[in-house]
């Protein structure tokens, strides 16, 4: 086996291990026995494209950040102004401490309101940060959380939330592993009520018209309704979704009301 497959599996074992997935997991949802797990993270399995394109579904990750063994996503949650972040090659986020207290906040407000749901996984979750993210910057200019999201294949990734979620667990949210029909779906429940003093009350509404709008939908219904929004729809597969792209968004996801005052 080559060292290109070599390196991959070793990325693939990581991957299960950090978001918690054992290799009888990982088998059923690729279709194939816990042995051929083995056997692809020992390097001693070659992996189809197929199988690659539903580890980049389950990992939540792009293809290409699974696939380019020089590139990954670092997230640096800053907590003190000590933290020097070194050098490594490919994407580095850093979240400040103030938007790392918005985030969790959000996301526990969020929580409160609807993670019991059972439609309500990770996935889901991803779509509606994107979408209260991007709604409020179209209407305000501003940010509310201003996380950073990937244009994955199944939708847009907030690629801080893994990281915050880790440091969340067990003190903010509990962490569940649980099956939505026959799927293996990750939910969060929260420990503790949201402070609603990080969160304002044009924030609240945003996020409230989101939840009202979106949170009964599924995962596939999420994903494929975030494909036909313009900011996912123009950036390139595996690149971070600009913001400003909010402002060319079509009638039926447009959230601000645009009049003739707007229009230079």
């Amino acid at each position: 086996m080559d060292i290109f497959y070599k390196k991959l599996s070793k990325k693939i074992k990581t991957f299960r291990e950090k978001l918690g997935f054992s290799q009888e997991t990982l088998a059923k949802e690729l279709g194939i026995g816990r042995v051929a797990i083995s056997q692809i993270e020992n390097g001693d399995r070659k992996i189809s494209a197929e199988e690659i394109a539903k580890l980049s579904k389950l990992f939540n990750v792009p293809t290409d950040i699974l696939l380019n063994l020089d590139r990954d996503i670092e997230v640096i949650l800053e907590k003190n102004n000590e933290q020097k972040p070194k050098k490594k090659t490919g994407i580095r986020i850093n979240v400040p401490q103030k938007n790392l207290e918005k985030f969790i906040e959000v996301l526990l407000y969020i929580l409160s309101k609807i993670g019991s749901k059972p439609n309500i996984g990770e996935s889901v979750l991803y779509k509606l940060l994107y979408f209260i993210d991007f709604n409020y910057y179209e209407k305000y200019e501003e940010q509310l959380i201003g996380a950073t999201y990937i244009k994955n294949h199944y939708g847009p990734t907030p690629t801080e939330f893994i990281k915050i979620v880790e440091d969340m667990e067990g003190k903010d949210l509990a962490k569940i592993r649980d099956n939505y029909f026959q799927y293996p779906q990750t939910k969060y429940l929260p420990l503790r009520k949201p402070d609603l003093t990080k969160i304002n009350a044009q924030e609240q509404k945003v996020i409230d018209d989101v939840l009202n709008t979106l949170s009964d939908m599924n995962a596939t219904q999420i994903s494929d309704y975030s494909h036909n929004d313009v900011p996912w729809q123009t950036t390139e597969d595996g690149a971070v979704i600009d913001y400003e792209s909010v402002f060319y968004r079509t009638p039926p996801y447009s959230v601000r009301d645009y009049s003739d005052k707007d229009i230079q």
